[in-house]
């Protein structure tokens, strides 16, 4: 297994890290884009381990840091910077992943693969922003998610915009570090602004490729009825649930285990089937 790692510069000059990973020289391969979500970065919990198992399978694999994720590629798996994380917004997050999907096409791209068979992958909130740029840009092919938002606002109530607004900032705990990360309130100014263009329920009827859905029954962080809510609102996408799955299929950071958790080989399967498929 072939691993690279790459940094990539933002359309706003920050730098941000991919990899990518395959098993083969095999010039008709598709490629994989994986997204990670809100508090994540690529190579949280078990993602390295699933990028290689996924790409032995015949597929070249790229997992993208966000650029305002909070992490930087001189320290990829700690969030060094909470002023980048706070700035982050979801057009920061459609034009990272267009950035990536040019260096994907372009000629400096280090593998061979079919560069026609592009298929976008996006976790949690990372699946949210991948539903819209699947429906944004024609060049991917194919979209699974895994355990999706089907909408960005659901907890934003009326009661906490107006205190957001107030204090201009809020935070949210990372359990696992401990540290209090910022939300600075442009990211809902930068949310509004662009009118229909991050509604999901509507933005998921532009879509037009092979989709796939895949959620947990025991998600404790984004509730399993929104699988329900992107089906309804395109009911071609397909759908695929895990049963006893939680949101992250068994993965913790940090990764210590030798064997992947049943869930997430279920999570695997489905998702390379449906992909070959």
């Amino acid at each position: 297994m072939k691993v690279q790692e790459i940094t990539l510069t933002s359309k706003l000059g920050r730098p941000f890290g991919i990899d990518i990973r395959s098993g083969s020289e095999d010039s008709s391969q598709p490629i994989i884009l994986y997204v990670h979500g809100f508090k994540g970065f690529k190579d949280a919990m078990h993602q390295n381990e699933i990028a290689t198992n996924i790409a032995s399978k015949g597929f070249a694999f790229v997992k993208m840091n966000l650029s305002h994720n909070g992490v930087t590629p001189e320290h990829p798996i700690d969030f060094v910077d909470l002023e980048a994380f706070g700035q982050n917004n979801f057009t920061k997050e459609s034009d990272d992943i267009e950035t990536v999907i040019d260096f994907i096409l372009s000629s400096d791209f280090p593998l061979k693969c079919d560069k026609n068979k592009l298929y976008l992958i996006g976790h949690s909130r990372g699946g949210g922003i991948s539903l819209i740029k699947t429906a944004d840009d024609r060049r991917i092919k194919k979209l699974v998610t895994w355990a999706s938002v089907a909408d960005f606002v659901w907890r934003w109530d009326q009661n906490a915009l107006d205190y957001w607004r107030s204090e201009g900032t809020i935070y949210v705990e990372n359990s696992r570090t401990n540290q209090q990360m910022p939300l600075h309130y442009q990211i809902v100014e930068d949310f509004y602004k662009q009118g229909d263009r991050y509604i999901i329920d509507k933005r998921v009827k532009e879509i037009h490729v092979p989709t796939l859905c895949i959620h947990g029954t025991k998600d404790e962080t984004v509730p399993l009825d929104h699988q329900d809510q992107l089906k309804s609102s395109n009911p071609t996408f397909k759908t695929a649930v895990i049963e006893g799955a939680a949101h992250t299929f068994g993965g913790v950071t940090p990764w210590t285990d030798r064997e992947l958790p049943d869930h997430t080989k279920q999570l695997i399967q489905i998702t390379v089937d449906f992909l070959h498929g």
